[in-house]
């Protein structure tokens, strides 16, 4: 049998009015959770679609439901493991160690000019309550993001989770 999704009209016309098995709506819907967890449906169409596919009773009612789909698995987007998705969050990160260094300069240039200068002193001060208002936001930013993932990964459907774990 050919793959659902490859030449349906050909393969509708051998099989369209046969009734389906159980492992036939199984296979449709296995290739709609593929299509949900890449982005390609949204959680509505998904629901509305394996509604489908477990009232479709012959292979004519279960083909369209993934004629729009392309066939095989997802490919997944090419993107070096070592940065992470959230470029926000990434640049939380760097904004909040070049602060870092900044206020730590500032300290040491502060603490090596010696007693007499209060300038240095009174900059490093500022640079310090400045700094840490920047850890406050960017810190919360780094949170939300971190929150965020484990948000979406829990959304995830538990067939998905499951073949990623074995």
């Amino acid at each position: 049998m050919p793959e659902l999704g490859d030449d349906s009209a050909a393969w509708l016309a051998d099989r369209g009015h046969l009734r389906v098995s159980l492992a036939d709506r199984e296979q449709v819907i296995d290739v709609l959770k593929d299509a949900f967890v890449a982005d390609r449906l949204t959680k509505a169409e998904f629901d509305s679609r394996v509604g489908q596919a477990f009232a479709a009773r012959t292979h004519a009612e279960l083909a369209p439901l993934t004629a729009d789909l392309p066939a095989g698995p997802p490919v997944p987007a090419a993107r070096p493991p070592w940065r992470p998705e959230n470029t926000t969050a990434r640049n939380s990160a760097r904004v909040l160690a070049a602060s870092t260094v900044l206020t730590g300069g500032a300290w040491a240039g502060a603490l090596l000019s010696g007693a007499g200068s209060q300038l240095a002193g009174g900059l490093a001060l500022c640079l310090t309550f400045i700094w840490i208002g920047m850890v406050c936001l960017f810190g919360s930013v780094l949170l939300e993001s971190r929150l965020d993932k484990r948000r979406r990964r829990r959304r995830q459907l538990p067939s998905a989770r499951l073949s990623r774990a074995g």
